[in-house]
């Protein structure tokens, strides 16, 4: 199922699993998230990994086959899950949790059915909880990620030629990526969340609304990605934000840097400037013990009393945040908004993205990765800064 070496790391992240399952009360949970198959495994598969609250993990396969280790157990059907647990002498579970803000209605009252003598309870919470304290495997990933996304990024600029639309510079970026190792996916929870390899945004396509949770987003190509580029020729005058998504390991890294083309409005690096003054501070505050919610309101101050207010975080449509947790997925623990009860804590990896949208110009502003050290935090994404001239 996964590498010998690999052993040690999985048998940390049961043991964390089976703890906050202990806690809640539950005997078991099963999970088919391919995220979560993924953390509990070391790959994904189609199948199932129930986890006990103590004992062994069993990994009940479907696809593919000629998967070979002790607790691997090829099923045709989820319906076969309870004979083949008894069959190893394990005991049905009296409370089992299952993911249910990721199962489908069908696949949760089939579970159901299947653990009909069994109460069902949630555990996606419990999972994601644990996923957000990153083992120093995961970090290790991580900044694998964040060092392959740096130096992507700092070729960026050589790839634009003059007369160029938004989309087919997002293509050669794209393409600069994919040579530098990414796999090409960017994982993100939840089914109403959707972008491609990232988001190029140039010029007033900036100040397009999106329905995506995202801190920015942009019209796209089709009402049906109505996210990122779309289509229109980055002008002088204009500013380029680059957002693509970095994913080397299985875990992810996220940076935004902003391009300019011709000379751009002093407010424009005015509100740069202020971003980069949003960043430093809270590079000073952070630290474990520190609220995520302190984080956005200080990053919110900075961005008022500098007169940004208007444009902090969109200006036709704002974001309710300033940065998001990233792992296997881009969107994870903790949240940096308003009314987040997230606490700061070692281990944690976040992007931070203070970000400001300029009408008739364009985006401005940062996005870095950081990792959370026992006395502050550490930027993993590391290149240029500034606004940097495309032409």
């Amino acid at each position: 199922m996964y590498a010998k070496n690999f052993t040690t790391e999985i048998e940390l992240r049961k043991s964390k699993i089976q703890s906050v399952i202990c806690r809640s009360g539950a005997d078991a949970f099963l999970v088919s998230d391919n995220a979560n198959l993924f953390y509990t495994s070391g790959r994904v598969f189609s199948g199932y990994t129930y986890i006990p609250a103590e004992g062994e993990m069993i990994y009940f396969v479907r696809r593919p086959v000629g998967l070979s280790r002790e607790n691997v157990v090829y099923i045709r059907k989820p319906e076969q899950i309870p004979d083949e647990l008894s069959r190893l002498g394990i005991a049905l579970p009296r409370v089992l949790l299952l993911e249910n803000d990721s199962l489908t209605y069908n696949e949760s009252m089939r579970l159901r059915n299947i653990f009909s003598e069994a109460k069902i309870e949630n555990g996606t919470p419990l999972i994601r909880g644990v996923r957000t304290i990153k083992t120093p495997y995961e970090i290790e990933l991580i900044r694998e990620s964040a060092a392959h996304h740096s130096s992507m990024y700092r070729k960026a600029s050589s790839v634009y030629t003059q007369g160029m639309s938004d989309v087919e510079y997002s293509i050669e970026l794209e393409r600069l990526v994919r040579l530098h190792g990414s796999l090409g996916l960017v994982r993100i929870f939840g089914k109403s969340m959707e972008i491609y390899m990232g988001s190029v945004l140039a010029g007033e396509n900036a100040d397009e609304p999106s329905p995506y949770d995202f801190a920015l987003g942009g019209a796209g190509l089709d009402p049906s990605l109505p996210i990122s580029s779309n289509g229109s020729i980055m002008k002088p005058g204009n500013t380029i934000m680059v957002d693509i998504g970095g994913n080397f390991t299985g875990y992810m890294s996220d940076m935004s840097r902003v391009f300019s083309l011709g000379e751009i409005p002093e407010k424009a690096r005015e509100a740069h400037n202020v971003s980069l003054e949003i960043q430093s501070e809270i590079e000073k505050m952070a630290k474990p013990g520190v609220a995520a919610s302190e984080i956005y309101d200080l990053a919110f101050d900075i961005a008022k009393k500098a007169g940004f207010e208007a444009n902090f975080m969109g200006h036709r449509q704002k974001a309710g945040f300033i940065g998001h947790g990233v792992g296997i997925e881009l969107n994870e623990a903790p949240v940096f908004a308003p009314r987040s009860k997230d606490i700061l804590a070692e281990g944690m990896v976040f992007a931070l993205e203070p970000k400001f949208v300029i009408p008739q110009v364009g985006a401005v502003g940062i996005e870095n990765t950081f990792v959370v050290t026992a006395s502050g935090i550490e930027k993993l994404t590391q290149c240029e800064e500034g606004i940097l001239p495309l032409d």
